[in-house]
């Protein structure tokens, strides 16, 4: 990554902003009959992520690193996409890696430059991701790291998946390769939930990872995510 120390998800000028732009895809499967659960999307939406983080092919002389490397020295973007049917199928046909929930599929992609995007992907649409969730999610997973959204806000599921891929990345950045691996080998648990709003404040009130969005679509720039319990994958190799 850039030497440079700044947000890279701040909408103010910055050095990142010299470097080539990149974007990473992710499309989320949403068919007409088995739309996914919008928190199950969001989750692996976020584990999808750490997963590409994380791949052989994203690392040192992969054929994914030279992307993944000036993606990151740049401003970190995600755009996630929807697809079913064959749109899905050609997408899948795509070099990329299928992440699996309880109910979601979501595929993604190595980085693309923001006009390079492949045809197939180019033509998959934005909007329509609007997805719920048939039951009130659960508690969050004590033991494993939690990404809090930002009670205020009202986001698409695209828009927030990609809040929650912002969160792990920033996650997977503050931890040391023993850390990394214990959580790579665990199948990168983690939760996504809403903040209660007093929640919120204390959370972004404290030194932890924050996502702040720099408001391009859908809200205004600010926060939208805190990253909470990230180092407690020091532990899941003890656990698993």
């Amino acid at each position: 990554m850039t030497s440079d120390s700044a947000d890279p998800f701040l909408n103010e000028p910055t050095v990142r902003d010299e470097a080539p732009q990149f974007v990473l895809p992710l499309v989320v499967r949403i068919e007409r009959d088995a739309p996914p659960a919008r928190t199950d999307a969001l989750e692996t939406a976020a584990r999808a992520v750490l997963t590409i983080l994380s791949d052989e092919r994203a690392l040192g002389d992969g054929e994914w690193a030279q992307a993944v490397r000036d993606w990151q020295d740049a401003r970190i973007r995600k755009v996630v996409r929807r697809a079913r049917g064959a749109e899905w199928r050609r997408a899948e046909a795509l070099p990329g890696i299928t992440v699996t929930g309880k109910s979601a599929e979501v595929r993604v992609f190595p980085p693309v430059p923001l006009d390079g995007w492949p045809k197939d992907l180019a033509r998959l649409q934005v909007s329509g991701t609007d997805l719920d969730d048939p039951e009130s999610p659960t508690d969050a997973d004590p033991t494993a790291p939690v990404l809090w959204l930002n009670p205020d806000l009202d986001m698409s599921a695209g828009k927030t998946m990609a809040q929650t891929g912002h969160g792990a990345q920033l996650a997977w950045w503050e931890l040391s390769e023993e850390e990394r691996t214990a959580w790579r080998q665990a199948g990168f648990p983690l939760s996504v939930r809403t903040a209660a709003p007093a929640q919120w404040a204390e959370l972004t009130g404290s030194e932890r990872p924050l996502v702040r969005d720099a408001g391009f679509t859908e809200i205004a720039p600010g926060l939208t995510v805190a990253v909470e319990g990230h180092h407690r994958v020091r532990s899941l190799s003890r656990l698993a």
